[in-house]
């Protein structure tokens, strides 16, 4: 038993470096110059030197990239937490033909890539002039994620007894106040879940954005390509921006991760 513990533990730490490695390469090398990281990328720094952070701080315009990226994120994340719940909730108690075939529609949307649907995508909302602003990228964020919140919602809300809404009905309670008064409150292991998982994907993605943002409101992913030229890149101010990038991302995740498990297992698994 002891043998499979430790056995268990050394493949943990093995993967656990494998996961670090990819972190610890773009840390090293955001403290070295050009020359240094084309030299060798893999060694240390010969010393640590912050300017490249100082120069990624001010060529991504970091205050106001980062400020679009929070309010995306943000506002994002509050509409996959309102609309989704309230979906779930929908189709777990009223079940009917309707609210079935709903329901593997939204499964069935998740199996889709989103690089089948990026150009039509492009196409149509251009021609439309709903590109070029990050409130049409918090409305197409909402509608590619509505479909996973709504599952992971879903999973956890069939497992409530239905007894606890006609209680609340029995007293008085309208389906809006038994949703938000009972239900939601019950929610908060996946609604943590889905804060955390949407927050990762949304503050770290690039392809969305690099559609619908041309000009105004840049992303910190998207400015991060601004070190990238065509015939030099300055590697060493692009690793710090990629560390300055990610940095509040993982912050929150180490704050947040103690739900995510316990979300999953509660909502989906169930």
């Amino acid at each position: 038993m002891k043998l499979k513990r430790v056995g268990g533990l050394i493949a943990a730490v093995v993967l656990a470096l494998f996961y670090l490695f990819p972190f610890a390469v773009v840390l090293m090398n955001s403290f070295k110059g050009r020359i240094e990281v084309l030299r060798d990328p893999l060694a240390l720094p010969t010393n640590l030197d912050f300017s490249n952070y100082a120069d990624a701080f001010t060529r991504m315009n970091y205050g106001t990239t980062f400020f679009n990226s929070l309010i995306v994120t943000v506002l994002s994340i509050m509409l996959l937490t309102i609309f989704p719940s309230m979906l779930a909730y929908y189709l777990a108690r009223f079940e009917n033909l309707a609210t079935k075939v709903i329901f593997i529609l939204l499964v069935v949307s998740m199996i889709v890539p989103f690089q089948a649907l990026m150009i039509p995508f492009a196409s149509i909302y251009g021609r439309l002039d709903l590109l070029n602003n990050r409130w049409s990228l918090i409305f197409f964020y909402l509608g590619f994620g509505v479909s996973l919140s709504t599952f992971l919602y879903h999973g956890f809300i069939r497992t409530i007894p239905i007894a606890l809404d006609e209680s609340a009905a029995i007293e008085g309670a309208t389906k809006f106040q038994i949703f938000w008064r009972i239900i939601f409150p019950i929610l908060r292991p996946t609604t943590a879940t889905i804060v955390i998982l949407n927050a990762l994907w949304i503050w770290n993605d690039y392809l969305l954005p690099s559609l619908v943002l041309f000009i105004n409101d840049r992303t910190l992913p998207l400015s991060t390509y601004s070190f990238y030229g065509q015939y030099t890149s300055d590697y060493g101010v692009a690793m710090a921006g990629l560390i300055l990038s990610i940095t509040p991302v993982i912050v929150f995740y180490l704050f947040m991760q103690r739900n995510i498990l316990k979300g999953i297992a509660e909502g989906a698994v169930k």
